[in-house]
């Protein structure tokens, strides 16, 4: 009898990904209690996924596009008007399966709000919807056994990238400030922004390390309206850590983060004066950690005392072929337009947008926009703040020796860092950091054995057989070949022959002894 001693290796193997544009377009109504638009100053949107479902070769996308204008009225104050677009998106996802996992991702390509009278805006949005689809299944595979017999084994080593964590979580960030003492009271608030920046984590035993900065930034006009519009920006660094039992050290990370809540509330200091901002945000971490290991397997076998027909099946095994991090610098000269005076830059910000991702010979390489906003405040009584908005396109390329069309990829691009600066007359230097997580898989496939079946030798067939054969090796041969073809073994073949090695070429003679073995 023989015994076959198996493992299971968790896989996790990419079926595919689509991506899905949609056209959001709607009239929305500004609330009776909200003063007539004069003139819309500055906006901003984001996608909210509410759900996601699997339904056979679909996935149903639930969610809303939030946007936030900020406008003039007809007597010059300012305010803030926000609404919601709800979708509902079915994307078709050819070869997806019930127990397959899927990752929604987003770009909001295009958003322009427009005014269509004083108590409507239009609101009209491109958005591209990213699903990745992955299986996962545990591999089982035989890596040795036990025989009561004489059992010719074949093992081969495959280094796979198994995946060990695969789990979301969250990390919350809660911070007070306070107004800086040369700044007043906040009576109103204008606008809020809360931005995720400089993100950084590090597999540790036990735990991820995670740390990074969130920008706040307020636009708010002052106790009792008096002076001028105010824009405060601030810096929350932050650090810590999410537990996670699993990892080690020296696992190969491939994380992404993203703020997925944020408050910011005015709240009265201990004196009563509206001087402390409260920012709460919600973090989610999408979390993957690798492990290489060197797996055995059983490739092959036979027999020389008995018929050994093994079932065998072809697995694929992932391998990482490039892990690393890509920063690309954007460096923009910006013209302030019509001619307004600039008194201060508030703040920047920017959106990436990636047009495209593909591979090239050894490499990636990404195409997209980075769509930058300036805000600053001018010398116009009537337009106190104005948003310059600048295209600049980027591109980045990760070299990856042997990356091929078989071999799959992530690509993450966040915006690390962007910041502007006059630098005279009406000329803005605008700078930015872009920072690409890039994790390249390829696949190794091998046959292995998954079960064996016995039947008792054919000694008529071992008969006919010649008991010595003179072989030239041929090429493409191995020892293992001949010795199964020729019922022999290796290691009888290396004493017949007095070889020190298994180490065969095209041309060499070997003396071939047939070998037969009584069943214990």
């Amino acid at each position: 009898m023989m015994d076959l001693i198996k493992r299971h290796i968790h896989m996790s193997r990419q079926k595919g990904s689509v991506t899905s544009q949609m056209t959001l377009d709607d009239d929305f109504n500004v609330p009776d209690s909200m003063d007539d638009v004069e003139q819309l100053i500055m906006q901003s949107g984001e996608i909210v996924i509410e759900s996601a479902r699997n339904q056979g070769e679909k996935v149903l996308v639930k969610g809303r596009l939030a946007f936030r204008t900020l406008y003039r009225t007809s007597d010059g104050r300012m305010m803030t008007l926000a609404g919601n677009l709800p979708f509902d998106e079915k994307v078709n996802v050819p070869g997806l399966t019930e127990n397959d996992r899927f990752h929604v991702t987003w770009e909001l390509d295009d958003l322009n709000v427009g005014v269509i009278h004083s108590r409507k805006l239009s609101v009209k949005a491109l958005v591209t919807l990213h699903i990745q689809a992955e299986q996962i299944e545990d591999v089982e595979t035989v890596y040795d056994l036990r025989s009561d017999g004489t059992v010719e084994v074949l093992k081969k080593n495959v280094e796979a990238a198994v995946l060990a964590v695969q789990r979301k979580d969250t990390f919350r960030v809660k911070e007070l400030l306070p107004v800086p003492g040369n700044r007043p009271d906040i009576e109103n608030m204008l606008w809020q922004d809360v931005k995720l920046r400089s993100v950084s984590t590090k597999p540790l035993d036990g735990r991820i390390r995670l740390e990074g900065e969130l920008m706040v930034f307020l636009i708010y006009t002052g106790a009792d309206g008096q002076g001028p519009i105010q824009c405060l920006e601030q810096t929350i660094p932050f650090s810590g850590s999410v537990e996670v039992t699993e990892a080690n050290e020296d696992m190969i990370p491939f994380i992404t983060v993203k703020l997925t809540h944020k408050e910011v509330d005015v709240n009265p200091d201990p004196d009563g004066e509206m001087r402390e901002i409260t920012v709460d945000a919600m973090l989610e971490l999408d979390i993957r950690l690798y492990k290489e290991e060197d797996i055995e397997f059983v490739n092959d076998l036979y027999a020389l005392d008995r018929e050994v027909i093994p079932e065998t099946e072809v697995i694929c095994y992932e391998q990482i072929l490039a892990k690393n991090q890509l920063k690309h610098k954007i460096q923009e000269k910006v013209t302030m337009p019509g001619g307004k005076r600039i008194l201060q830059i508030c703040h920047s910000d920017g959106t990436l947008n990636v047009d495209e991702i593909r591979m090239v010979e050894n490499g990636i390489r990404m195409d997209g926009v980075l769509e930058s906003q300036i805000l600053a405040m001018t010398a116009d009584d009537l337009v106190p703040v104005t948003v310059i908005t600048e295209m600049i396109p980027f591109q980045m390329e990760a070299e990856v020796p042997g990356i091929d069309a078989d071999s799959t990829y992530h690509m993450v691009p966040v915006l690390e860092q962007i910041s502007a600066m006059m630098i005279g007359g009406d000329t803005i230097e605008l700078k930015a950091v872009v920072s690409t997580d890039i994790l390249v898989m390829d696949q190794s496939c091998e046959t292995v054995i998954r079960s064996v079946r016995e039947e008792p030798i054919d000694m008529e067939k071992i008969k006919r057989m010649p008991g010595i054969v003179g072989y030239i090796v041929q090429p493409g041969d191995s020892l293992w070949k001949i010795a199964r073809e020729y019922h022999t073994s290796v290691e009888e073949i290396m004493a017949a022959n007095h070889l020190s090695s298994s180490e065969i070429r095209p041309g060499d003679k070997l003396i071939l002894v047939k070998a037969v073995r009584e069943r214990v």
